[in-house]
This record gives structure tokens, C-alpha cells and sequence, in this order.
């Protein structure tokens, strides 16, 4: 079953899909997870569409990890 991007309830074990949508549904989830200065960049993009298993706890470790927060 494909997950709605758009208005799925988001949790940090949401699995990222090949359906995986830029949504301001996923840009809310992040920013209350990762902070209000939360911004997608290249890198980050990349990271979440390199198609390895990973879940949105993934992506939002990996931009703690990325500026040194955890």
C-alpha cells in the first residue's frame, strides 16, 4: 500500500517509499523533529532518494547528524 505523502500521519518509523513526495506534510513532521530552522538542502534530497531502506528517524538523525546536533 503507497503511503499519501500529502496527508499521512508521519511518524519517525515511516518507511521511505519510491513514492516519496517533498510534501509541506513531510516539511512539518521535519521541522518538529529536527527544529524551526529545519530547511531541505541538496544533500539531504540525495540522502533520502539514494534508495537504500531507511525510515523518516533516518532522515531526520541524519540532519542532526549533518549539523552536529543530536
Amino acid at each position: 500500500m503507497k503511503f499519501d505523502w500529502h496527508g499521512g500521519m508521519i511518524s519517525p518509523t515511516t518507511e521511505i517509499d519510491s513514492d516519496y513526495k517533498n510534501t509541506q506534510n513531510v516539511r512539518r513532521f521535519l521541522s518538529s523533529q529536527c527544529g524551526t530552522d529545519f530547511k531541505f538542502d541538496r544533500e539531504l534530497m540525495a540522502y533520502i532518494r539514494n534508495g537504500l531502506p531507511k525510515n523518516m528517524g533516518d532522515v531526520v538523525d541524519e540532519w542532526k547528524r549533518r549539523r552536529g546536533r543530536r
